[in-house]
This record gives C-alpha cells, sequence and structure tokens, in this order.
C-alpha cells in the first residue's frame, strides 16, 4: 500500500477516558474494541484539534460540553487531572517531517494553553528547522523573524498559518474529516456549500459530491452497486435553492431503472454513500486533499455481506489519504490479509481507556494465518499489549520536558 500518512504518531495524556496513549498510525488503521471502551475518545482527541483551529479553542470545548467534559475526571479529586495534552508527530506532502503538541491547563471552569510548540525540517529549504515556542501565551522561541502575538486562550497556530513557513502545517490540521454521518441529515434538502470537505454529519454530501470529477464519482456509483445491488446512478437534482441527491436504481424486473431521490433511499444506502464521499472527496488535488478521515463504525446497517466491499473501498482510499477506522465487527475483519500491524487494541480498564497495538500473541497466530483478527475478536481474545501501554504510561510523562517548562523553555 503506497505510504498516504500524514500522522505518523500520537501521544495523548488525560484526554477524557484516555489517561496515557502512545500508538503509530499506519496508512489505515483500525481501532477495535467493544462498544463504551473509547475509541471514539480517540478519533474525537483528534478532532479537537481541527475543531479548534478552524473555529477556536473555546468553540471546541463548548462543543463538548465544558472544558471539565474534556480532561479526564477522577472519582478522587485528588488525583483528577489539571491538564490535558496532546502531541501529533507528522509528515507533509511533501515529504517535511515534524510534530504539532500543546497542553491545556485546566482549573475549575477555566483553561488556558500551557505550551504549545511545533517543530519541523521544510524538505524544498536548506535552512534549519522552523519551529515556535509559546508558554503561557509569551512566544519564547521561534524560527521567524518576526512572529504574531499569543494569547493563553488560543491556539498559537492559528495565529502563525499566516505565515507561509506554517501554513501547509495549519492547512493539513485544519483539513482533517472525522464523520458519524446522520441518514436523516443527509435525506434532507440541503443549501448549496461551497466547501468541499463533508460535514461531520454530511449534511452538506450533495454539494461535495457535485464538485467530484467525473472519475471519483464513477468510482462512488461502482462501489456503492456493490453494496446496494441495483444502484447505477447518482446525480444532484435543484428544488428551488435547494438541492438533494437523485438515485436510479433497478426493481424487481423492469427493463428500466426507476428514479428515486434521496428521502425515498434507506439508511443504509445513505451511510454507504456517506461513507464513500468522505473516503474519495477532494479528488486527487492536493490542495483540497483531506489529509486524514476518521469514521466511526461504518459497518452499521450494512448486510455482512456487503462488508468486503466495504473493506475494499477503505483499502482503495488508503492509498490516497489516510484512513482511521472504529469497529467492533468482526465480519469487517475476517479478511486473511489484513494486516495486524494496523490492528489497535481498545479495552476499558476500570474506567480507564487502553489503547495499544495488539499483543504479541494474538499478532503471531493472525500473521500465521492461525486465525483471522475477526475471529480473535469474535471469541474476545484480541487484547492490547500490556508492554506496549506501560511503555506509553512512562513515554506520556515526558511529554514535555518539565524542567525547562520551568525556566520559561519548552522542550525541542
Amino acid at each position: 500500500m503506497k505510504d498516504s500518512t500524514f500522522i505518523t504518531r500520537v501521544v495523548l495524556k488525560n484526554y477524557k477516558s484516555i489517561a496515557a496513549c502512545d500508538v503509530q498510525l499506519q496508512p489505515l488503521t483500525f481501532l477495535v474494541g467493544r462498544n463504551g471502551s473509547g475509541k471514539s475518545n480517540f478519533l474525537d482527541a483528534l478532532r479537537f484539534v481541527a475543531d479548534a483551529l478552524n473555529t477556536s479553542l473555546d468553540h471546541a470545548v463548548r462543543a463538548r460540553g465544558s472544558i471539565n467534559d474534556v480532561c479526564k475526571r477522577s472519582d478522587r479529586p485528588i488525583t483528577t487531572p489539571d491538564h490535558f495534552s496532546i502531541r501529533l508527530e507528522f509528515v507533509l506532502p511533501d515529504g517535511s517531517t515534524g510534530y504539532y503538541a500543546f497542553q491545556i491547563q485546566t482549573r475549575l471552569t477555566r483553561y488556558m494553553v500551557q505550551t504549545e510548540e511545533c517543530r519541523f525540517q521544510n524538505k524544498n529549504l536548506t535552512t534549519a528547522d522552523i519551529y515556535f515556542n509559546v508558554v503561557k501565551g509569551n512566544v519564547i522561541e521561534t524560527s521567524v523573524k518576526v512572529a504574531p502575538a499569543a494569547a493563553m486562550d488560543r491556539l498559537y497556530l492559528v495565529n502563525a498559518s499566516g505565515l507561509p513557513e506554517f501554513r501547509p502545517v495549519y492547512d493539513a490540521f485544519s483539513r482533517m474529516g472525522f464523520y458519524n454521518l446522520n441518514p436523516d441529515r443527509i435525506r434532507d434538502l440541503q443549501d448549496p456549500d461551497p466547501g468541499d470537505v463533508l460535514l461531520r454529519d454530511g449534511s452538506n454530501l450533495t454539494s461535495v459530491f457535485s464538485q467530484l470529477s467525473p472519475v471519483i464519482r464513477e468510482n462512488i456509483e461502482e462501489y456503492l452497486a456493490v453494496v446496494v445491488p441495483g444502484v447505477q446512478r447518482v446525480h444532484v437534482r435543484k428544488f428551488g435553492p435547494k438541492e438533494t441527491l437523485g438515485f436510479r436504481q433497478y426493481v424487481l424486473r423492469n427493463e428500466h431503472p426507476w428514479r428515486f431521490l434521496a428521502n425515498n433511499m434507506s439508511d443504509g444506502t445513505l451511510r454507504v454513500l456517506g461513507i464513500l464521499v468522505a473516503l474519495f472527496q477532494g479528488d486527487d488535488n492536493a490542495q483540497k486533499r483531506v489529509p486524514i478521515v476518521g469514521i466511526e463504525e461504518p459497518e452499521i446497517a450494512l448486510h455482512p455481506g456487503a462488508v468486503g466491499a466495504l473493506l475494499d473501498a477503505l483499502r482503495d482510499a488508503a492509498h490516497r489519504t489516510q484512513v482511521i477506522i472504529t469497529t467492533h465487527s468482526p465480519d469487517l475483519l475476517e479478511d486473511k490479509h489484513l494486516d495486524v500491524d494496523s490492528m489497535l487494541a481498545v479495552e476499558a480498564d476500570d474506567g480507564d481507556t487502553v489503547i495499544a497495538r495488539v499483543d504479541d500473541a494474538s499478532r503471531s497466530v493472525v500473521q500465521d494465518r492461525l486465525f483471522t483478527v475477526g475471529e480473535l475478536l469474535r471469541s474476545n481474545q484480541l487484547q492490547p499489549d500490556p508492554a506496549a501501554f506501560s511503555a506509553a504510561k512512562g513515554k506520556q510523562l515526558s511529554l514535555f520536558d518539565v524542567d525547562k517548562l520551568k525556566s520559561g523553555k519548552a522542550k525541542s
């Protein structure tokens, strides 16, 4: 598989149910675990970054309730964390590598950006690293000669995005897409939307679909026809200032396909179409591409016989954009050719979410083709590697260098 990886490593501390997490991501990554184990919280941490950059830090917090709903809670107030941290290591389309990290300090209902760092090596330049270090609203270090001001209640990368040096990093993180598609919102008549990124619930699906190239639309229709037999074509229909999707589908033994609007299609059909548009949005234009697509439980409402076609679409899309999937479906993971390295096992341990690579015993039986990942999941034998999780807890403490923070400098 072509390496489409944008985020190579994710380090989280005290985010919702995740006390500590340090994992590597692949071009196609599956977060596998039971309902309520915390899979969605991992995706939400990445979405938090995109939300805070696209709107504001305050909006990202309020969209999740309050800062107390974001920072991990404890049943013992004395041990309740007073901060949460996110570190994302990345590779940009031009090959530049680096990391972006921040720590949010919390106090009752208030919060501030304790520290924020970005550092990367631009492959197109022969100069040293491009970077900034911000502590409590003060720019401590930066590679640019004239730096914008910082504030304690917002992420500095938003201000730095006005500089050409940091714009590619901002663009990549702000264009990440995470989806929990709502068939009712897809079914409604929609307002035309000039944006080319699909919204989380699919409420601008018609506009995004209309902007895709004929080749990509045809590819989506082919996958849809396999999942939903009889569907031949999808097109845009205008109703005054509104728009919706129209479908042509063969019904019973009729010689010609019948025409249906989105409001006559099943939830499963609309969800599959939304997933396919999410996966292939942006065409092959590097400027429009969504670098990461995260989808929660894409197998919902699908017939088990159609899951194989969905897996083919996920693999196909992962050649051009990084894909992260949450699932608890053994049917989706039955393929013997699935790479066990693309699996992250998720488990709830006394209220804490444990996320790590699959344990060595499970890895061995999958690699030897004795069992599929789906079979292990069905028998409850797919477990996170205890050693990897223990290492993550130790690494998590060094997300930022405490000694340098105290002296007013962040770790480079």
